[in-house]
């Protein structure tokens, strides 16, 4: 497939703005508290360090990866745990920051997966939101921006393995 530049759906000087009313936000919600942020790989790595650094709050940073996608435009519906965390959270108040939740199967997976290891809280937090392709019953905490069915990339989402570097999220249009 032949790709056109992505159209800009959502422009930085906007992201930047959200991100800091999301941070605003986590650090109300958890005032006087030490979090535990995890970044889901690979995509929310930008959107992550933009993120904690505006969050006024004692925070400690993990990582996670997980793959539904591939190489492909739509999940493969099969989530695979590929990076676990180094460290435990059983008392910890965790934020899981993620940059896109579609189908929700991987968010959903994740929240399984960390209250099986007894965190004081868990919190959901994605950059990007298609409540349209929802296939399970989720609920997220913090939402950046909702979209429609558009195929995003940049701001960290890719499109096998390009557009990452784009300072905003942009829709991508094949050729015909």
């Amino acid at each position: 497939m032949l790709l056109k530049d992505p159209k800009v759906l959502i422009p930085e000087t906007k992201i930047m703005n959200r991100v800091h009313e999301l941070a605003s936000e986590i650090a109300f919600d958890y005032r006087g508290k030490e979090i535990t942020a995890i970044c889901v790989l690979k995509g929310s790595f930008i959107f992550f360090a933009d993120l904690i650094r505006n969050i006024d709050l004692p925070l400690n940073c993990e990582f996670m990866a997980v793959s539904s996608y591939g190489s492909k435009t739509t999940s493969s519906g099969e989530v695979k745990l590929t990076l676990d965390l180094t460290e435990p959270l059983e008392g910890k108040h965790v934020v899981v920051i993620e940059d896109i939740v579609d189908t929700g199967l991987t968010m959903q997976y994740l929240v399984e997966n960390l209250r099986a290891r007894k965190p004081a809280t868990l919190r959901t937090c994605a950059l990007l939101f298609k409540p349209e392709a929802l296939q399970c019953q989720l609920d997220l905490d913090y939402i950046g921006f909702k979209l429609g069915k558009e195929f995003v990339v940049g701001y960290g989402l890719d499109y096998a393995g390009r557009y990452r570097q784009l300072p905003y999220i942009g829709a991508l249009e094949s050729e015909h």
